[in-house]
């Protein structure tokens, strides 16, 4: 079985909630735990929790977040259930995280682009997520930066890699891509006061991270666990 785990994604500064993040958890021996892999789990049944989930929460949200690698963000099958998805869940806006893993088959700009493009027609929005770590540096995302509504700088990431140091220098770097573009910055991974100072001293108010909420189970109706 598996559920989405929510976790809100705030404006600072207007004090208000603009979304959630749908993480996906599958229930195994009575806990939820991420899935082994995430690429085997039907796109049809994700795509049902999403409108699920989403009617839910549309009174009291703007949009919703999901991620998906490359491969599946052009995939043409996988492309049919999200917008099947969009148009159960209208007025929230779906947003798709593309990560930075590294898939098996190489996806090229032109793929993102067109893809972006289509999805677009459907109010689809691209955000790009994990920027400035692995592969998703700026050399590397810059041809398809001004195709994106969104981009979003995970700290947790530079504290797996040792380069706690670096993130303030690199958070005033996107900001400063971010307003170039007209992009949506989220900053992801705030855990604590500090950090929370520094985001302010940064002025970045579009905030997600335990210190504002942990992701928590969303159970929908007819759910008993």
């Amino acid at each position: 079985m598996y559920r989405y785990f929510l976790q809100p994604q705030l404006d600072v500064l207007n004090n208000s909630l603009i979304g959630y993040e749908l993480l996906i958890r599958q229930q195994v021996d009575g806990k939820w735990v991420l899935p082994h892999n995430f690429e085997s789990i039907p796109i049809d049944i994700q795509a049902d929790l999403i409108a699920r989930t989403a009617q839910k929460l549309m009174l009291k949200i703007g949009s919703v977040s999901f991620n998906v690698n490359q491969r599946q963000f052009i995939d043409p099958t996988i492309a049919q259930a999200i917008i099947k998805a969009q148009v159960q869940i209208y007025p929230v806006n779906l947003v798709l995280e593309v990560t930075e893993e590294v898939t098996d088959k190489k996806v090229t700009n032109k793929q993102i682009i067109d893809q972006v493009r289509y999805f677009d027609e459907h109010g689809i929005q691209l955000s790009l997520d994990d920027i400035g770590t692995g592969v998703n540096t700026y050399d590397h995302l810059e041809p398809i930066l001004s195709y994106a509504s969104e981009i979003k700088f995970a700290m947790q990431n530079f504290r797996q890699e040792g380069r706690e140091d670096e993130i303030p220098e690199n958070l005033k770097f996107w900001k400063k891509i971010a307003k170039q573009y007209k992009l949506r910055l989220i900053l992801e991974g705030v855990e604590n006061q500090a950090e929370g100072d520094m985001a302010d001293d940064l002025e970045l108010d579009l905030r997600q991270g335990w210190f504002y909420g942990k992701p928590h189970l969303f159970k929908l109706d007819g759910d008993t666990f």
